[in-house]
């Protein structure tokens, strides 16, 4: 069974998870903020918050803690 966002993700909100998500799949913080219909202040702020929660020190980091966690393939 593949674990969900949520499962393996708990500390994160829900649109944290979701902006994890494009960011495993390597899109950049303004395709991420126009895919979402956000500005890219709340994009770079929402990343940056994903970073501490999850403890990494940048985006190849958190996509491979992403990848670990089974998601994002």
């Amino acid at each position: 069974m593949r674990p969900t966002p949520a499962d393996a993700f708990p500390q994160l909100s829900d649109r944290e998870r979701k902006i994890l998500s494009l960011v495993a799949q390597h899109l950049t913080n303004p395709e991420i903020a126009r895919r979402l219909e956000l500005s890219e202040n709340t994009v770079r702020n929402n990343v940056s918050n994903i970073f501490t929660k999850l403890q990494v020190a940048g985006r190849a980091e958190a996509i491979i803690r992403t990848r670990d966690a089974g998601l994002g393939r």
